[in-house]
């Protein structure tokens, strides 16, 4: 069984919460942009635009790098995987139990239409 970082998973599924975040993200998934690029779109402040991405770095979900006074940030999908990978431990979870309920009710099905061709 695979073991995953409560932290990490807190701190993605935090970050990921947020519509504003989830769009810098969008936005990120084109290709690099710098600060001001990726402020444009939301009717926020730069700085507002800078504590979503402080977020988004402490989840390790973008990668800042400086290039003088430029900064442009880059996405980083490992956090994403992770998450990703613990979903999918749970999605084969109710999967099988979906598929158990289907058995059980096409049983019950089958009994009652029996029942119902006795009458």
């Amino acid at each position: 069984m695979v073991e995953y970082s409560s932290k990490l998973l807190d701190r993605t599924f935090g970050a990921l919460a947020d519509p504003t975040r989830r769009r810098i993200l969008a936005q990120l998934a084109k290709g690099d942009e710098c600060v001001t690029d990726l402020a444009r779109p939301h009717a926020m402040s730069l700085a507002a635009v800078s504590k979503h991405l402080i977020v988004l770095e402490k989840a390790g979900l973008v990668k800042r790098r400086r290039k003088g006074r430029v900064h442009s940030l880059a996405l980083e999908a490992k956090p994403m995987r992770e998450a990703q990978a613990w979903i999918d431990r749970y999605r084969e979870f109710w999967e099988g139990n979906l598929d158990q309920f289907e058995k059980y009710l096409g049983k019950l099905q089958k009994k009652e239409n029996k029942h119902g061709n006795d009458k």
